[in-house]
């Protein structure tokens, strides 16, 4: 099983030495890049979940097309 875990940056060290004394856990931190990607991901993901359910509007294909 994976996860990813927000930790504040005075408390990572702590948490990362605790979880290294776990010979079950193993760890590999995320570049900046990658973490960023994953949360762009997470926030359409949720976005999408919102249109579905009715709760928020959709974007026009065209419109988003002439926005990039």
């Amino acid at each position: 099983m994976k996860f990813v875990l927000d930790v504040k940056e005075s408390k990572a060290a702590a948490l990362l030495a605790l979880l290294n004394d776990l010979p079950y856990v193993k760890i590999k931190p995320l570049t900046l890049y990658k973490a960023k990607i994953m949360e762009d991901i997470r926030e359409s993901v949720d976005e999408m979940n919102l249109v579905l359910s009715g709760k928020m509007e959709a974007r026009d294909a065209g419109e988003l097309l002439n926005e990039l």
